[in-house]
């Protein structure tokens, strides 16, 4: 059996529930196995949503309402335990970067972690990973099964209906143990744009526009025109600029979109690590010798202020 971790917000899927569903059904079809999505939370209606994909476990409990790692660990484990899976898939978002490690120790299974690649070969798990800020990929392999893995967001494709599956619902008990960690306030920003990781378009601002108002003037403006996510550099939120959930690179978000427009980013290799997946590159920037033309699809040079709103423009009268 082939598990995966169908991750949700609002009653509907994130792109990397049906990243997971393209991989674990790769996986499946290797390995002459089952593949089974698990949806989990307070409220679990994306499980629907998923059943026109693939077969799914719907685990229900008011005390799944937030994402923590103490009582995900618990309730992915019993039913990997349970159900006898092979391989249970995870993504490799924050959430997942946190309770995959525990299943491991639990399941004492090997750990493949943030990976870009799957493969089977000698009925072992191959997989690959990107490491030392993107410039060297690594080849891991699993020696034994069950296998807990980690899947880097915005790799594999996303699925597309296949034949209907059916939702099976469960419950898992949870210890006073595994409720120790509460969740307080929470808060998100309201900005009414697609989020950075789902986004099909992305415009990222980096230095070179020169403030908080720059990003108000320059990339929001562009990002709202394309319908677009907006993104910063490290530089930038450092800067207290933009907030942290705007980060692409090293330490922020890896993002693949179809377009990626850079605008006043040079292009450190912390930033393309998060970014050089984008089909299409389109940067921004006054410096010729930026390195963001070198990965750059498109390029133009000059000042971002000039540029961004001749760019807007021009992309109005195309749309007239």
């Amino acid at each position: 059996m082939i598990l995966f971790l169908a991750e949700h917000s609002n009653g509907k899927l994130k792109k990397s529930a049906l990243e997971l569903v393209t991989a674990s059904q790769t996986l499946a079809s290797k390995l002459g196995k089952e593949s089974l999505a698990i949806v989990l939370g307070a409220d679990v209606n994306a499980a629907q949503e998923l059943a026109t994909y693939t077969n799914v476990i719907a685990v229900q409990d008011a005390a799944l309402a937030d994402a923590r790692a103490e009582t995900i660990t618990t309730v992915l484990t019993t039913l990997a335990k349970e159900l006898n899976a092979t391989v249970l898939l995870v993504s490799a978002s924050r959430s997942g970067l946190s309770f995959s490690p525990r299943i491991a120790m639990r399941l004492d299974a090997p750990l493949l972690e943030d990976v870009t690649s799957l493969d089977v070969q000698d009925n072992q798990i191959i997989a690959t990973r990107l490491t030392y800020l993107a410039r060297v990929t690594e080849t891991v392999k699993a020696l034994s099964f069950p296998v807990v893995i980690s899947v880097k967001p915005n790799i594999f494709p996303v699925a597309t209906p296949g034949t209907p599956g059916k939702v099976e619902a469960k419950t898992v008990a949870l210890s006073d143990q595994d409720l120790r960690v509460k969740v307080g306030e929470k808060s998100s920003a309201k900005t009414g744009r697609v989020a950075l990781e789902e986004a099909d378009l992305v415009v990222t601002g980096g230095r070179g526009v020169g403030s908080s108002e720059g990003f108000g003037n320059l990339v929001e403006p562009l990002a709202d025109f394309l319908g677009a996510g907006v993104g910063a550099t490290r530089a930038v939120v450092d800067a207290g600029w933009r907030p942290y959930g705007e980060q692409v690179g090293q330490t922020g978000k890896t993002v693949a979109p179809k377009a990626y427009f850079a605008l006043g980013v040079s292009g450190a290799v912390q930033h393309m690590s998060g970014m050089n997946r984008s089909k299409y590159i389109v940067a921004v920037n006054k410096d010729a010798d930026a390195p963001i033309f070198k990965v750059a699809d498109y390029g133009i040079v000059g000042d971002v202020n000039t540029v961004v709103p001749a760019l807007i423009e021009a992309l109005k009268g195309l749309k007239d």
